[in-house]
């Protein structure tokens, strides 16, 4: 099964690579096709280009707007031979968009899923990542195989919008408890303990976690380099707030969170791994 993938930033790059390793035949586009210069395969001069020669094309793109732009956009997927081709869209979208992506995809002769992924760089180059996956179930059998070259587990939630439903969810858990860490090593910094130890005892207590023991070096280094970056959990903590009104439920923990996010942007550092909001508790 040929495949074409768009969308070369951190997470996306590793996925790609992951693909190519694992012998998929890719053909790849980038808005900065500098990007791709170092995978060793076709790169299409436009979307519409990827799509008319593959079978199944993968997203992961920074958010919901680049999507659109991507699918309907001038030379966009859309516009190419995409009759009876999968869309497989990786990226933390807006519950609310999503429809119109489904939608489009089908007056096309499309099929779009929406997979967005849980993990980042490190588990995608293990093939670690855990997919979720809203949308036709014939599709979504047929791309499995591939998935299952990034993803070590897969839930497949049916329904329209559920799979980003549930990815903003769990970036609820993944913000907020990156936040708390961070916020920890500070204040145990601060207290005059020497920030190693600080982030070892944690490790050893309630700060146990996946989170906690990814991103052990980068604190304790304080070298950010970025995996997932901070401007990224902004924009899914906002979506998330959005999800929140439609709902008509309070978010607490979210909604403080991605304000303290939100203060790496004046900081500069919005680009840099999340994990560097320690710098801002350690400024405040």
């Amino acid at each position: 099964m040929k495949a074409g993938f768009i969308g070369l930033g951190h997470l996306g790059k590793t996925i790609a690579k992951r693909l190519i390793s694992e012998g998929v035949e890719l053909v790849v586009w980038n808005r900065t096709i500098e990007k791709a210069a170092d995978l060793g395969v076709r790169v299409a001069d436009t979307p519409a280009a990827v799509i008319s020669g593959v079978d199944v094309v993968f997203l992961n793109l920074f958010d919901s707007d680049a999507v659109a732009a991507v699918l309907q956009g001038p030379d966009g997927l859309l516009s190419g031979n995409c009759n009876g081709k999968v869309i497989v869209d990786t990226t933390t979208n807006h519950f609310d968009r999503v429809g119109a992506f489904y939608a489009a995809a089908r007056q096309h002769g499309a099929t779009y899923l929406e997979a967005p992924v849980l993990g980042s760089v490190v588990p995608a180059s293990q093939g670690a990542l855990t997919v979720l996956v809203s949308g036709d179930e014939g599709a979504y059998n047929q791309v499995r195989p591939l998935l299952e070259k990034f993803g070590k587990t897969l839930f497949y939630l049916k329904e329209e919008s559920l799979a980003t439903k549930m990815k903003l969810v769990n970036n609820l858990v993944l913000g907020t408890l990156m936040a708390t860490c961070a916020e920890a090593v500070a204040f145990g910094e601060a207290a005059g303990v020497d920030r190693a130890t600080v982030v070892n005892i944690l490790l050893a207590g309630a700060g146990n976690s996946m989170v906690l023991n990814g991103k052990k070096n980068m604190l304790i280094n304080e070298d950010f380099q970025t995996q997932f970056s901070s401007s990224l959990i902004y924009k899914d903590l906002h979506y998330l707030q959005d999800l929140a009104k439609s709902l008509k439920k309070p978010l607490f923990t979210g909604s403080a969170v991605k304000e303290i996010y939100g203060m790496t942007y004046p900081m500069g550092i919005e680009g840099e791994d999340f994990s560097a909001i320690y710098k801002v508790f350690k400024e405040y």
